[in-house]
């Protein structure tokens, strides 16, 4: 099992380097840490008194791998969650925040534990994680990266600027279904022909 600085190191490298996208709800980003995230923390790197975009492009990715560990993994709980689940949770935490804690409670109220889809993680979610990995073993990981799969659908289909990170200008999967697949076993990957059926209608 990887470590949670491979994991974090991961993370960073998926990421990338810095983007400034509008279509990004996120904002101007570097190494998947965002500029959203450096003013919660207070991180003004270069010292003028605010935190803007010369601030993000300051980023280093062993800062970002830093802050994922510390605020993305460790405060949230991921480290309490069955080891098997710890790095497709944690990838998410950083792409969807505490949205990537409600994929797994909603999972979980669909195998039948009745927990509440709050996003934080208590008592109850890692009970009932715990329950859930050891009834199906070899089947929570598959699932929950099926899950998040149908969530980065779901957002594209509200929210027509975000087509474009679920699905590439040649109707092949995007980086949002391929970050999503890297944790889902191959078996359970949309063959292309499914993806392209899948967004069809975004024409």
């Amino acid at each position: 099992m990887l470590s949670v600085r491979q994991i974090a190191s991961e993370i960073v490298a998926r990421e990338g380097g810095f983007v400034n996208d509008p279509n990004d709800p996120g904002g101007a980003t570097n190494f998947g840490v965002t500029i959203h995230t450096m003013r919660g923390l207070g991180l003004d790197l270069d010292g003028d008194g605010d935190v803007d975009v010369a601030d993000v492009r300051l980023m280093t990715a062993d800062r970002a791998t830093e802050i994922f560990i510390e605020h993305y993994y460790t405060r949230p709980g991921i480290d309490r969650l069955p080891e098997a689940l710890q790095s497709s949770v944690f990838d998410m935490q950083v792409n969807a925040g505490a949205g990537a804690v409600r994929i797994l409670q909603r999972l979980l109220r669909d195998m039948g534990f009745d927990i509440a889809v709050d996003g934080t993680i208590g008592p109850q979610t890692i009970a009932a994680s715990q329950a859930a990995y050891a009834q199906a073993p070899d089947h929570l990981v598959d699932a929950y990266g099926i899950a998040r799969r149908n969530f980065y659908y779901r957002l594209a289909d509200r929210r027509p600027a975000s087509r474009r990170y679920a699905t590439r200008r040649d109707g092949g999967k995007g980086g949002w279904i391929l970050r999503a697949e890297e944790f889902i076993s191959p078996r359970y990957h949309l063959t292309d022909a499914e993806h392209r059926a899948r967004v069809a209608a975004w024409g």
